[in-house]
This record gives C-alpha cells, structure tokens and sequence, in this order.
C-alpha cells in the first residue's frame, strides 16, 4: 500500500502504516512495547514529545500552521511552509497507524481496539474539519500559482480534496470506518476445530492443496460452514455501509457514489467506462484460457465434474508445495532470492530484515490478508501478512516487498505526497517484483519444483484477471443500483460470475456461491479500490515480458520509475517504467500471448 499522499484526509489501504515489528514472533501484546525509530529528517516544527492525540496540542499546532501560512508572503515562504504542514501530517499518520497496525495485529484486544477507535471518533474527525480550512486557504493563496511545475500533481490533488469535503460527512466517515474495523474483527475471529485444535481459515485453507480429495472436501465445507454463520452479520453491515456511502456522495454533490469514489480516487486518467470495457476484454480474451485451463485440470484429475475443493491441488497429484518450515528459514531464502535477482534490492530486504519491520504469522484473531505500508517520519516501510507455510506465502513477501521497496526508493522525494505513487502504479512495484525474482526461487526448491511454482504463478495471473473483473464490476453494479434488496445484489453477483467464472460445479453449495463476495475484504473496506490490480497487472507483466530478453534493462526501468514515487502524473510512471499506460485489448492480448508461451515452454521442459 501506499502512504497517504499529503494532504489526505481518509484512512485507506494505504494508512496502515508501520508498527514496530517482531518478526516471525509477532507482536508484544502490549501496544508500546517498542522503541520509536528516528525520523528520516529531524523535525523542525513540532517538538519531539508532542502528543498527537491530544486535542488541546493539536490546536495550538494546526493554529500555528494556519498562521504561518497567512504570513507567508513568498513562494519561498509557501514552501517552507508545506515542509511544516508535511511535518505534522506525517507525524499523525504515524500515531494513528501504531494504533491500526496493533489493532489489525490482535483484532480480540479490547484495548487495542478501544486505542485505535478513539483515533477514529476523537481525532479524526477533528482533523478533518480542521485540515480543510487550511486547504482551502492554501488553494487561494496568492502564491499558490507561482509554485514551480513540479508541484502541479500536489496541486492537482489538494483542489480535488478541498472540492469533495463535506463537513456534514465527518460522522458518516467515522461511522463506516467504525463499521469496516467491525468487519476485520468478525473476520479475524472466525476459527474452526479441525484434525483435532483450533485453527484459523486460512491454516485450514492448507488441506484445499492436498491429494486427498474427501479430505479437501471437508476442509472446503467446513470453512464454508463456518463463514456462513456470519454471513447475515456481514450482510447487515454492507448494507449500512452502502446507505452511509450513497448519503456521503450525494452530500458530495454526486449523482452516485460510483461518481464520487473514482473523483475520490483521483483517478484522472480513466473512466468508469474504461474500466467496465477493460472487464469485455478480458471476458473476450482471458476467460476462455481459464476455462480450457479448468477443463485441463478436470481430465488431469481424473474427476467427473471440477468441484470448488479441486481448484488448489496439483493437477499431477503431487503434495503442495513447502517452500519454508520456520520463519527464520523463510527470511534468509526470500533474501538470499533477492540479493540473486539485484544487490541493490537485496541490501534493501536486509534493511528490513535488521529492523524486523514485518509482521508475518496467520494467527487467532489477526486482520485478514497482507499489506505494506510506510512509517512517515522515519520512511521505512512495515510489512504485514499471514503466512502459514505455502507457496502463496512467499509470492505474497515479495509482492510486499516490492511495495517496501517503492517506499525506500522513493523515500527521498521532499515532498510527503510524493513518496507514495498513484495505487495503479504501487501495484506494479509488488507484482512485477513476484514476476522478475520468480526465476531465482531455487533457494526454495529444485529444477522440477521451481518450474511448478512458476507454471501455478503464470496460470494464477491468468486466472486472477477475470477475478479482478468480477469484483469491479460487481461494485460497478452496487453503487449504481441504490435501494436494491439483498437478493438483486446475490443475483447481480451471479450473473457476473456467469460472465467471469470458471467451469467448476457448485451444485449443492449454490448458497454460498452467492455470497462468496464477502471474502473480499476491498469490497467492505476499500470500495472500487480492484481494478488497480488489473492495470498494475499488465504494467508488470510488460516488464517481466521484457525480463525475458532484457533482464538488466527490465530491472533499470523498475527502479527508476520507483524512485519517482508519486511525483508524476500516472500515464508518465509508466512511461518511466519504458510501459504502456494502456488496459486494452491490443495490450492484453499481446501478454497474454507472452504468458501462454511462457507455459509452454514449462510444460515442454525436460
């Protein structure tokens, strides 16, 4: 994820910011159990014991801002001014993430969640209604328009901010705030027995990669069995979110929330359109790979009809891959896979390492999936996620750690909005970091293995693509049909999952089908925030398609766009990257043809 770009007014993926890690041990129980970090550059506006929470401190800070910014009378003057303003917010960014971070970390912490709701209904709220007044006098500021060229994208984002705010929707935000840390905690409590103890979804979720076929079965129910018993809760909280998101629009002055989410966004450089024709495509050129890919898998497995419990397991019948036992283990290899790809990366995984600024282990009552997300002041980045021992779990490290590597190249960019980029292009410093250390994964495995794992993680992109198409256009459909009733929303989902799905049998299972959507967690939490994914997606595969035949230039191209971070406008990240900023058919389909012949060439080799 990416930090929030200055001057950011909402929590998003991108706030989980960094609490000081433990390793593979996790974290201390007790939330301030760890020594601060130094900030990357000393602070020169607030004193170092300031108390961010306090109301009363943070009047007389933010009322010193205000004043400053009055008196500047220079460009020279505004801009030293925002380098007080970036000071501050990156100082509250950082208070309000140790208290997400070890709220997400033990979501069954009473007081963890007490710490991290207080920022939510106490300072948030004040924050926001004082940090638009300040906006909005900087947007009007006489000098403001002398500021030189290359704070037109700050600019560009500031106006856009100050133009949606609402002060009438402070208590609707803080509400769906409350309303999706209510979600992360239902999640995050759901446990099952299983071989006898208490195990988390995804512990269980292992089985699903295993021979045994009856075993996977019941491994597969029983999960399914144990979400359904929360699935009326969670219903009951999307729809009080989908009021609370429509009533904030409109406020907005938005026809619909769909509207309002992408002008939110600052999505620029597309349309909702876009995206929706981008979802034809892969329809048109991906779906049916997928699904010959499935009928393949079918005849592999020797099975009458694919089933739901089939779609994980070794198409050969092998056990699933263990690429790691300990944590330990699985730090050094992902290392020593690192320092193989590039030095310079490599030094910067130790970096973390040192600093055990991760957070790893699949536990009882942790947050659901995995993210990276930025310490503000010291500008080091914190990785979160929950591994239980499989092949996914390393693909997910360094698709993180692409992520902390955007922050630590970028980390020198002065301004705080500029060392964070544009979700679009976040996504491709992850996933192109699975793709190019892909070939250098024999740390965890030999020859036969590592061709395995690299034909599951082309045919995974493959399939994820139409996934990432039914879950936008699912939220396309959400927040364009207002007032519509639990069973159109079921319906809506089926019937894209008719465009999109795969050839595996639901039948007697055809409830949960339709509510397969809320293990989505980005359609609680983060809505409209997918489609990132799929255009990140064929970024990064346009340089793994050059990695190829050009592995020292793909690598030179991936660093120099990162260390621009946010300070371009997206079409010219990409064009950094020496990619196309481009999701339409003619490029998918040109990468597509790569993947395919990339796994042909696996099936082919001795």
């Amino acid at each position: 994820g990416r930090p929030p770009a200055l001057p950011r007014l909402q929590a998003s993926k991108s706030m989980r910011l960094a609490l000081f890690g433990r390793g593979w041990q996790g974290l201390s129980h007790e939330m301030n159990a760890f020594p601060p970090l130094a900030p990357f550059v000393p602070r020169s506006f607030l004193p170092g014991a300031a108390d961010l929470c306090s109301l009363s401190e943070l009047e007389n800070y933010f009322g010193r801002l205000e004043q400053e910014l009055h008196e500047a009378r220079s460009t020279a003057a505004l801009e030293a001014w925002l380098g007080h303003y970036d000071e501050v917010q990156a100082a509250m960014d950082e208070v309000r993430a140790e208290r997400y971070i070890a709220m997400t970390c033990q979501t069954d912490d009473p007081e963890r969640e007490k710490a991290y709701l207080e920022i939510l209904t106490v300072v948030d709220p004040w924050r926001k209604a004082r940090q638009i007044g300040i906006l909005r006098a900087f947007c009007h500021h006489p000098c403001v328009e002398s500021l030189p060229e290359s704070y037109s994208v700050l600019r560009r984002s500031v106006e856009m901010q100050v133009r949606l705010f609402r002060e009438k929707n402070i208590v609707r935000e803080t509400e769906e705030a409350r309303l999706s840390q209510q979600y992360q905690k239902i999640v995050g409590a759901m446990t099952l027995n299983f071989d006898g103890r208490e195990q988390t979804l995804a512990q269980v979720g292992k089985v699903l990669e295993e021979p045994d076929r009856s075993r996977r079965q019941r491994a597969w129910e029983q999960i399914a069995q144990r979400r359904g018993r929360d699935a009326a809760t969670l219903e009951e909280i999307f729809d009080r979110l989908l009021a609370l998101r429509r009533e904030i629009a409109v406020a907005a002055g938005f026809r619909d929330y769909r509207d309002y989410a992408f002008a939110r966004a600052e999505r620029f450089d597309y349309t909702p359109e876009d995206c929706l024709e981008f979802g034809r495509a892969i329809e048109a050129v991906v779906v049916p790979i997928c699904r010959e890919m499935d009928l393949r898998r079918e005849k592999r497995l020797g099975v009458d009809r694919l089933r739901p419990w089939d779609l994980a397991v070794d198409i050969e019948g092998k056990p699933p891959l263990h690429p790691f036992r300990t944590g330990a283990e699985f730090l050094e290899k992902t290392e020593k896979t690192i320092v193989a790809l590039d030095e310079e990366l490599g030094g910067l995984f130790r970096l973390l390492r040192k600093a055990e600024l991760m957070d790893l282990e699949n536990r009882k009552g942790k947050a659901p999936g995995g993210y990276q997300s930025t310490l503000s002041e010291a500008r080091l980045p914190f990785i979160f996620m929950n591994a239980v021992g499989t092949h996914r779990d390393l693909e997910t490290l360094l698709h993180e750690s692409g992520h902390a590597f955007h922050t630590l190249l970028a980390r020198t960019q002065p301004l705080y909005a500029y060392r964070s980029a544009p979700l679009e292009f976040c996504e491709v410093a992850s996933m192109a970091m699975e793709l190019l250390a892909a070939p250098h994964l024999g740390e965890f495995y030999g020859e036969e293995e590592l061709r395995r794992a690299q034909r599951n993680h082309l045919e995974g992109i493959l399939r994820f693509l139409p996934w990432m198409a039914l879950v936008d256009g699912f939220q396309h459909w959400l927040y364009t049909h207002p007032g519509h009733s639990r069973e159109e929303r079921a319906n809506a989902w089926m019937e894209l999952r008719r465009r999109f799905g795969g050839r595996e049998d639901w039948s007697g299972y055809e409830e949960v089908l339709r509510s397969l959507w809320h293990r989505q967690l980005h359609i609680f939490e983060y809505p409209f925030y997918y489609i990132e994914y799929g255009i990140a997606q064929l970024g990064a595969l346009g340089l793994w398609k050059r990695s190829r035949s050009d592995p020292r230039g793909a690598l030179e191209a991936y660093r120099r766009a990162l260390t621009l971070g946010g300070s371009k406008p997206l079409p010219e990240l990409f064009a950094a990257a020496e990619l196309p900023f481009s999701f339409g058919r003619q490029n998918l389909e040109s990468l597509v043809t790569a993947v395919r012949e990339a796994l042909q060439e696996l099936e082919e080799a001795p």
